[in-house]
């Protein structure tokens, strides 16, 4: 019987420390749908000042967070947002601006790092002349860390190159911050600096950093004042949530400092599963947390059948497609987990060649 477990499907799963839930167990709260919660409070004034922005607004989940944000910028129905093809607003999120908001999203190819070209972007933005056929361009949105693309990391640079763009046409930009702090963390860049350029900023509290539950919202003081309508319009509006925030206060005191030694290990992982015959990880595009891996055509092996060998040995993944798998690194990953999960795969992998006859 299996009694190990390494659960690498998203740095999601972690649960809370003890300390965390001390320090929920002993949270002072109130209601902060009336604006009265201390803790909630204090978690929002903390994020606002990482973030470099006016004030901030704690939310249920990050696909909330984006919502409230993209239907904030484009309150007129048939409002338009450029955004990557491959952004976690685009592909992973219900098509909930459209759904719920009646914004139209006009994508634009994401490169191999998470970035859209400046041109491409440009390109995009409508002719506001030709309104009468067109939809109205409000909105750019960005991600940073780009999930999809690896976790790879957006540049200062780039980010102001967009911010420029974005004022020279009077459009608003959002930055879709669910691992911003582990893009900071491997650019070596305050998440202030990282998001300048932003109006908007999204950074969930439990991916990298490891709360239970929520992201923060953060952005000019008007903004956040009819963001927080919107949070009670969508049933985000929750009473003692206090208990919750707590455990993001001790998040950021005590798992932002981890993010560098997620790092290293996801490059440990990265290294291992390359080096093992018939597995291929791009390991320039390891910059933080998240490694896929590509499994050759020539194994004969699919990435459903390795997963299920994987889970006999209490490690768990996520496929990302066909011949693909995603892993992810999160501060409850020992160094041990790592090197485990690297033997497991090849001692696996060369099992399955073998059942198919050394192909």
């Amino acid at each position: 019987m299996v009694t190990r477990r390494v659960d690498l499907r998203s740095d999601t799963v972690t649960k809370p420390t003890e300390a965390m839930r001390a320090a929920m167990a002993s949270a002072d709260v109130d209601d902060d749908v009336l604006g009265h919660d201390p803790t909630a409070a204090r978690l929002e004034k903390e994020m606002a000042k990482i973030m470099g922005k006016e004030a901030a607004l704690f939310v249920p989940s990050g696909t909330m967070a984006n919502l409230i944000c993209v239907l904030t910028h484009c309150q007129i129905r048939g409002s338009e947002v450029i955004l990557g093809d491959y952004s976690h607003i685009h592909i992973y999120e219900n098509g909930g601006i459209s759904t719920l908001g009646g914004v139209h999203p006009r994508t634009v190819k994401n490169n191999e790092d998470g970035t859209m070209d400046i041109q491409l972007i440009e390109e995009a933005i409508r002719d506001p002349s030709f309104e009468i056929c067109y939809p109205t361009t409000r909105l750019i949105c960005l991600e940073n860390s780009h999930a999809h693309s690896g976790g790879r990391c957006l540049t200062t640079e780039y980010t102001d190159q967009v911010g420029e763009l974005a004022k020279k046409y009077g459009l608003k930009l959002h930055i879709d911050g669910a691992r911003i702090f582990n893009a900071s963390v491997a650019l070596g860049v305050p998440v202030h600096r990282l998001v300048q350029a932003a109006d908007t900023v999204t950074a969930c509290l439990s991916k990298g950093l490891g709360a239970p539950a929520g992201t923060i919202i953060a952005g000019p003081r008007d903004f956040i004042y009819k963001a927080k309508i919107l949070r009670k319009t969508l049933g985000g509006g929750m009473r003692q949530v206090g208990v919750i925030c707590a455990a993001a206060l001790v998040a950021l005191e005590e798992n932002v400092a981890k993010l560098e030694t997620d790092h290293k290990k996801a490059k440990t992982l990265a290294e291992g599963v390359n080096n093992i015959k018939g597995l291929n990880v791009d390991l320039a595009s390891v910059e933080t947390n998240i490694v896929y891996f590509d499994i050759q055509e020539s194994l004969g092996i699919t990435e459903g059948k390795l997963l299920k060998n994987l889970e006999a040995h209490g490690i768990f993944a996520m496929s990302e497609g066909p011949l693909k798998i995603r892993l992810v690194i999160h501060h409850q990953i020992s160094e041990t987990d790592v090197q485990y999960t690297v033997s497991c795969i090849q001692k696996i992998v060369g099992g399955l060649v073998g059942e198919n006859g050394g192909n």
